[in-house]
């Protein structure tokens, strides 16, 4: 594991907060806008990128070059960038362009530091909403137009008592749908589309779990710092790693991940 000492620390989060302001300012004049249009990166779907994410991406990636330009980079849209300190910056610049294209304000912006072990800080950031969620290196807060707090999960245990979120009904293939079946059978409440800002939630302490398919490392590595400061635990349907993207497992408490766990292993 790469030693990240206090004075470093520091240094990374001040990168990482000139990163979401940056992109935040490059993200907001195309929200909402009138004749904002996508490119379809899926041929086979529908998977758009915008010029806000092309926009907010370059724009982080010039403070990095300034900044920590030792440092490599993996990027949604820009793709990978060597570098020679042992640490990777991993971006996605729009999380949940869906619901960007869409007007909804739970899109965000995800910014997490990696060593070989995966990822050691992350922040999700909602420029819209001016709320920020920073996990990892000894931290563990949200602030928003409410105030500013430390970051902790909810202590529910029991599925029957969970609130469920996940970005698509369709999940996945016809399997992973019905592994998500079983556990939205057995929970109190399931919401759709939220994309990173239901991550966010989980470790805010509004909500239980998170199940979703078909993650890119992008989508999920600040996610799992955050969580993870916030007393959480993030996973595979495995019980394994999933920094590396798949499909993910993020619960509010040991016992809750264990149920979740158990049914989606299940055979169809």
């Amino acid at each position: 594991m790469h030693d990240i000492d206090a004075e470093l620390a520091a240094d990374l989060w001040q990168t990482a907060e000139a990163m979401a302001d940056a992109a935040g300012q490059a993200i907001l004049p195309h929200f909402r806008a009138p004749g904002l249009s996508a490119d379809n990166k899926d041929a086979g779907g529908f998977d758009p990128v915008t010029v806000a994410d092309r926009a907010a991406e370059a724009a982080m990636r010039e403070i990095l070059a300034v900044r920590r330009p030792q440092d490599a980079i993996l990027g949604e849209e820009y793709g990978t960038q060597a570098g020679q300190s042992g640490l990777t910056w991993v971006l996605d610049p729009i999380d949940g362009t869906r619901g960007f294209l869409s007007g909804t304000p739970t899109w965000g912006v995800l910014i997490a530091l990696s060593d070989e072990t995966g990822p050691r800080m992350g922040l999700i950031d909602q420029p819209y909403t001016g709320e920020r969620f920073r996990g990892g290196l000894g931290t563990a807060r949200w602030q928003g137009p409410q105030g500013a707090a430390a970051l902790q999960v909810r202590a529910t245990d029991a599925l029957e008592q969970a609130i469920l979120f996940t970005t698509f009904p369709e999940i996945g293939s016809a399997a992973e749908q019905a592994a998500f079946r079983r556990v939205a059978g057995q929970v109190k409440l399931v919401r759709y589309g939220m994309d990173c800002y239901a991550y966010a939630l989980l470790a805010a302490g509004q909500i239980d779990l998170v199940i979703e398919a078909g993650l890119q490392a992008y989508d999920i590595q600040a996610p799992i710092a955050v969580i993870e400061a916030a007393g959480g635990l993030v996973t595979d349907w495995q019980g394994g790693p999933v920094h590396d993207g798949g499909n993910a497992l993020a619960a509010a408490t040991p016992a809750l991940h264990a149920a979740a766990l158990a049914l989606l292993g299940q055979a169809g």
